[in-house]
């Protein structure tokens, strides 16, 4: 592999898939509730793909972003300091021009979209390039992140139905609240170099009470969900929110603040989180 391949897998975090996954499922559970409502599974399928490439082309370029601003404060954090812009191998022009490529990219698949999409994509990218800023000013970067990671959902919906309804926005409210806990989580990790140089996050915020407070994060979202559901219909579908409650407590019981393995072990659950998430609103709504 060459420099400049590797220099772009790096910085574009491909070569560790959870995080678009992570920008995807959200996605995944808005296309699946308005498929309930139209039953349109060409339409269906074919938005399915461009909420793929979205999810894998923005998150790319946030990433980028995310290495630009904080080059310094990468420099200081052990488990940082070998991404490429902070250790000198990719210099910041070149990664302006990724972006600049990416977003290009990201804006050819929004524009297949309705208007109302459309505006609601353009609307993101306030929260995508002002996330990075956050962990600056506040000890709530996460609930930021948590803001843009699950946009997806309001974005999918208005894709197929056109308006805005309660039940994507409470769907919203809990995936919020599901990203506030797993970054939580992830944010353990680098609790140390963090408060040693002034980066602020809710696992700093919360350090001292992690469980309580990831617990309380998990059952809000939890409830909001099985909400948007009961809404629905409660069938053999189910099961799957039943399975996804359990990974989120599994993910509680197995991570340790002083082990930082056991924090990336629980984060990385959520890939099969939200896939559970998916399932059981995509089988809800073709009624299998």
């Amino acid at each position: 592999m060459s420099l400049h391949l590797k220099n772009f897998v790096n910085v574009t975090r491909l070569n560790k898939p959870v995080g678009f996954l992570l920008l995807f499922w959200p996605c995944t559970w808005g296309l699946s509730l308005a498929l309930y409502f139209d039953r349109d599974l060409n339409t269906f399928f074919y938005y399915l793909i461009l909420f793929f490439c979205g999810s894998v082309l923005m998150r790319s370029a946030g990433c980028i972003v995310n290495d630009i601003v904080d080059e310094k404060i990468d420099k200081k954090v052990s488990r940082t300091r070998g991404r490429p812009i902070a250790s000198g191998s990719l210099n910041k022009n070149t990664a302006w021009m990724y972006v600049l490529i990416l977003c290009s990219l990201a804006f050819l698949v929004l524009i297949q979209f309705n208007f109302l999409t459309i505006c609601l994509g353009m609307f993101s990218m306030i929260f995508a390039f002002s996330y990075p800023f956050m962990k600056r000013y506040t000890y709530w970067p996460q609930l930021f992140l948590g803001f843009t990671f699950n946009w997806g959902i309001l974005m999918a919906w208005t894709s197929i139905t056109n308006e805005i309804s309660y039940l994507p926005i409470l769907l919203y409210i809990g995936a919020i609240f599901w990203t506030l806990g797993y970054d939580t989580i992830y944010g353990v990790q680098d609790i140390s170099d963090d408060e040693i140089i002034g980066v602020k996050s809710t696992a700093i915020k919360f350090k001292n009470n992690l469980n309580l407070f990831i617990i309380t994060c998990y059952l809000v979202s939890s409830i909001a969900i099985m909400f948007v559901m009961i809404n629905l219909k409660i069938d053999y579908s189910s099961i799957f929110l039943i399975f996804f409650i359990f990974t989120l407590f599994y993910q509680i019981k197995i991570f340790q603040i002083n082990n930082a393995s056991s924090c990336l072990k629980a984060f990385k659950t959520n890939n099969l989180s939200g896939f559970m998430v998916f399932l059981s609103f995509f089988l809800l709504a073709i009624k299998i």
